[in-house]
């Protein structure tokens, strides 16, 4: 860094300035020292030191306290008087001779009947009069040589209480259950179709009806490559997806919701047009005759039939024609037509209707460096007008008016734009905030969409803890089936519905209620929100 002159012809002043440049510049070199340390132990195969975000505390210190200090209940449930009632035991008391036999005290305890049962189907076998051999079916659920109840169990413990494989063999052999290390892997994959088409339908659901989606990825490691996991959901649904890439391309595919096709419609232009694809190739796309492809590698033809594919321009036409395309399939499909997406300003989310997490904002101000009190100072200041502007957006939402949407604006351009705080690094990153204006007031037109994706995160942590126990996967089913069953559990979940209920309705348990098609609900539920 250059001096104006000699050191020592600076004024106090100065040399202050000086020492605060190069503090900034040390502490980003020892950022990147960190980052590259990390990089290399990533490449030895060690491991490298966890990511811990800091604690913000925006969204807690926003909420509105309820009279008297009371929050929420917490433990409780149902009463023991309410308990349904398997068996009744008598309890004989020793008393001596004379006493008065004065009732019964009632005292309630609840066990668990866990044991293995075996069961020997002896099944019909008849010949008809033209020679065919008729064999009475097994009932529903039985698969191989295990019944429906041992199947939810398998699938309950490893899904939802995230038990590995060689610790759920040493639970059923524990029981006495004579199985494999194999075939639990098969009860676990194999002829979960069912699952995955109703994990699918539930997304579609979701993106035919939402209001609002928010979104979120984290690593997950298949094949033993690094890919990535992407969440989609709301309050009343989850999806999980794991994909090799994070790119926009990524995200748009995932959005079709397992369609496979690409459409080149009025969207699909509008959206080259947005991402300033040249025009004469939007026209070479909107007047050829062929308009929809089945799939990647028909509209890879298309394009080189077209001769894009040989162009070398920037921005890359192969790549934003497709991202149109892909974006044309999912407005034909009917998903998100006013679906806002809510995402923590990754770049491969920003698509339709987009709007930007709060928490994630604020969070640049909350881990900026400071090396002087007058940078604290700043620092500190500009969070609690943040902190104040936050509440009041949440104010805003549940009661929303053309006047206090418009004072709302004015106050946004106050706190990001207008004011300049000294500290020249908090000034650029304001303004950085401010060209999100459109994204980050998105609420002010629609109030029904949250400020924050702490949904999203809390709902991606499964995923996270799934990796950290059980790794990864080494086949495409089950990756499938670990992202469906993630999905359908916190559905299930927020839907209000017990994962064990819904494994027994699908599973056909004896005994066991019937609950409707997951979609459905969640479509009735976005639907009326």
């Amino acid at each position: 860094m250059a001096l104006p002159g000699g050191i020592e012809d600076l004024s106090n002043g100065e040399l202050r300035a000086v020492v605060v440049r190069l503090l900034g510049k040390i502490t980003e070199l020892e950022r990147t020292v960190s980052e590259q340390r990390e990089e290399i132990a990533r490449l030895k195969g060690l491991k490298g030191r966890p990511q811990i975000k800091p604690p913000s505390g925006m969204e807690k210190a926003s909420e509105s306290k309820l009279p008297g200090g009371e929050g929420k209940r917490r433990g409780g449930g149902e009463k023991t008087s309410k308990r349904a009632i398997h068996e009744d035991r008598i309890i004989k008391a020793e008393v001596p001779t004379g006493s008065r036999f004065k009732g019964y005290e009632t005292f309630v305890v609840q066990d668990l009947v866990f044991r293995a049962h075996a069961i020997c189907y002896r099944r019909e076998r008849w010949v008809t009069p033209d020679g065919r051999t008729v064999i009475a079916p097994l009932p529903a659920g039985v698969v191989g040589h295990f019944g429906g109840d041992l199947r939810r169990f398998a699938l309950a413990q490893y899904h939802q209480g995230q038990v590995t494989v060689p610790r759920l063999v040493t639970q059923l052999r524990a029981i006495g259950i004579d199985i494999s290390k194999r075939q639990v892997g098969r009860l676990l994959i194999a002829g979960q179709d069912g699952f995955l088409d109703e994990a699918r339908d539930v997304l579609r659901a979701g993106l035919e009806t939402a209001a609002w989606i928010t979104v979120d990825d984290t690593g997950a490691r298949h094949k033993g490559a690094n890919g990535i996991c992407t969440q989609i959901g709301n309050e009343h649904f989850a999806w999980f997806g794991t994909t090799q890439s994070k790119s926009r391309l990524n995200f748009l595919g995932l959005l079709r919701a397992g369609h496979t096709d690409y459409v080149v419609n009025a969207e699909a232009l509008a959206y080259m047009r947005g991402r300033v694809l040249s025009s004469p190739i939007i026209t070479l796309l909107a007047e050829h005759q062929d308009k929809k492809f089945a799939d990647a590698a028909a509209w890879r033809m298309h394009l080189d039939r077209l001769g894009i594919t040989a162009l070398k321009v920037t921005p890359d036409p192969v790549c934003i024609a497709t991202e149109g395309a892909l974006w044309g399939s999912i407005k034909a499909h009917g998903f998100v037509s006013n679906t806002v997406i809510v995402s923590d300003d990754a770049g491969q989310f920003d698509v339709g209707q987009h709007a930007l997490c709060w928490v994630h904002a604020e969070r640049l101000v909350h881990k900026l460096d400071t090396f002087t009190d007058q940078h604290r100072a700043a620092q500190q200041r500009s969070r609690s007008l943040i902190w104040r502007f936050y509440k009041a957006l949440k104010a805003y939402r549940d009661d929303p008016s053309s006047r206090r949407r418009a004072a709302l604006r004015t106050r946004f351009d106050r706190i990001f734009c207008d004011q300049r705080t000294g500290f020249i690094t908090l000034d650029r990153l304001l303004t950085r905030i401010h060209a999100n204006k459109a994204e980050l007031l998105m609420v002010l037109e629609r109030p029904e969409i949250p400020l924050h994706t702490n949904g999203s995160e809390n709902d991606i942590r499964c995923q996270v803890i799934k990796r950290k126990i059980s790794g990864g996967t080494r086949s495409d089913t089950g990756r499938d089936c670990r992202d469906a069953f993630l999905g359908l559990t916190k559905t299930c979940a927020k839907l209000g519905i017990t994962f064990w209920d819904y494994l027994g309705a699908r599973l056909a348990i004896p005994g066991q209620s019937d609950l409707p098609y997951l979609p459905n609900i969640v479509r009735h539920r976005c639907a009326t929100a």
